[in-house]
Parts: C-alpha cells; structure tokens; sequence
C-alpha cells in the first residue's frame, strides 16, 4: 500500500481500546469519501491542463501503475 492510500486508510480507521491495547476497524464508507475528496481536490487543483489526462493525473497522484 502506497503512503498516500496508507494515510487515508488510517484516517478511515475506528480505534477502540482499553488504554493499553487498541484494535482498529475499518469504516469503509469514510475510506470511499476521503478517496473521492482526495480525487475531487486533484481534480480542481489541475483543472488548468486541458491536455492532460485526468485518469493519468489520478493514477499518478495515488501511486498506481498503468
């Protein structure tokens, strides 16, 4: 997992715990929305390149290869 998925996955993670253990789980609904915030801020932030594919500037930004 690339560091960027690997932060917004913690974000996404519910901790629960006793003080000297915590267990997390995953809120896979958060997860979905901090991904779609993540896109829709690259979106707006490099919407000045009309002749730049968007799919590529998202696989990029996330760290997938093609």
């Amino acid at each position: 997992m690339n560091e960027l998925i690997a932060k917004l996955y913690d974000q996404a993670t519910i901790l629960e715990g006793n003080g000297d253990y915590f267990a997390g789980e995953l809120d896979p609904v958060k997860f979905a929305e901090l991904i779609v915030r993540e896109c829709a801020y690259i979106m707006d932030k490099d919407a000045d390149h009309p002749f730049v594919s968007r799919g590529s500037i998202l696989k990029h930004h996330f760290g997938v290869e093609e």
